[in-house]
């Protein structure tokens, strides 16, 4: 998306009747087409070139400004988008207070001037916040050191003798915070991972859960899962008894004759056998039968 940003030259939220002022919309690419607009108290959205001012490319020119040329000026694009806003006001006074009319970072140094329209800037001046007075000045000058938020609010001045300024907004912002985009994108893309994991170990603690309480539903859950398994077991079966069927469609059957090895003759029957045993019998011995006789 293309941004652009308004500036004013001088650089002043407040000016005399009759100053020359030019606005521009400092564009990042022209072909967005941006347009100079503004909002007064008796005119809205109206447009550079047509309702005021001279239309000069990206810049808007007031030859003689006038009074009701105080409003809320920004730069917006065909698309829509619009840039800062700015608001000026134009004072047919003698007094005016130049502040920043663009957001001034915190920590820098913001200087205020307290002018007059017919004599030298250099007169002494009394500069206030909020209807309060700060501090008087000898030269006009007041320089604010450091800014922070609490310097915000509603600025004036008063030169003796000569009046008043109207009041302007003095706006301070602080450092941007943004991280880098490549960080965001990695912090998201980690971030959606944990939560992918996070949303696992959440079901996986449910379930765990819901079988503790329900030991049926945890059996029933494993009869579907047996159940599961035996389907696949089942068709790894039937896929193997096909592929066996589709390899034994290749296989030719022929006859097979068994022939007897003719140099292979029956044996004749062993004869049987005849086991003897000798007895041994005691005999006299001669001697003792002679001396018995």
């Amino acid at each position: 998306m293309f941004t652009a940003r308004l500036t004013v030259s001088p650089s002043s939220s407040q000016f005399f009747k009759g100053d020359f002022v030019s606005l521009s919309c400092e564009e990042d690419d022209s072909s967005a087409g941006w347009t100079l607009r503004r909002n007064t108290n008796g005119e809205t959205r109206t447009q550079c070139g047509t309702e005021f001012g001279k239309s000069d490319g990206s810049s808007c020119i007031f030859n003689l400004i006038v009074t009701l040329d105080s409003g809320i000026y920004w730069c917006e694009s065909r698309e829509g988008p619009i840039s800062n806003m700015v608001n000026l006001t134009v004072t047919g006074g003698s007094v005016i207070l130049q502040s920043p009319v663009l957001p001034v970072m915190e920590g820098d140094d913001v200087t205020l001037l307290c002018k007059t329209k017919t004599t030298p800037s250099n007169l002494p001046a009394a500069f206030y916040k909020d209807g309060s007075l700060i501090r008087k000045q000898p030269t006009g000058h007041m320089t604010i050191q450091h800014v922070s938020r609490s310097d915000e609010g509603l600025y004036k001045c008063d030169i003796s003798g000569h009046g008043e300024s109207p009041s302007s907004w003095i706006t301070v912002t602080g450092p941007s915070t943004s991280p880098p985009l490549s960080v965001m994108v990695s912090v998201s893309s980690i971030f959606g991972l944990l939560l992918v994991v996070l949303v696992g170990l959440v079901r996986r603690r449910v379930r765990r859960q819901s079988e503790d309480r329900d030991p049926a539903a945890a059996a029933t859950s494993s009869v579907r899962r047996t159940s599961a398994d035996g389907r696949d077991e089942s068709n790894r079966k039937r896929e193997s008894d096909s592929a066996a069927v589709q390899r034994t469609a290749d296989i030719t059957y022929g006859d097979i004759t068994i022939r007897t090895n003719s140099r292979h003759r029956d044996l004749p029957p062993e004869p049987a056998v005849i086991y003897s045993s000798l007895k041994l019998s005691h005999t006299p011995s001669p001697q003792l039968n002679q001396s018995t006789q």
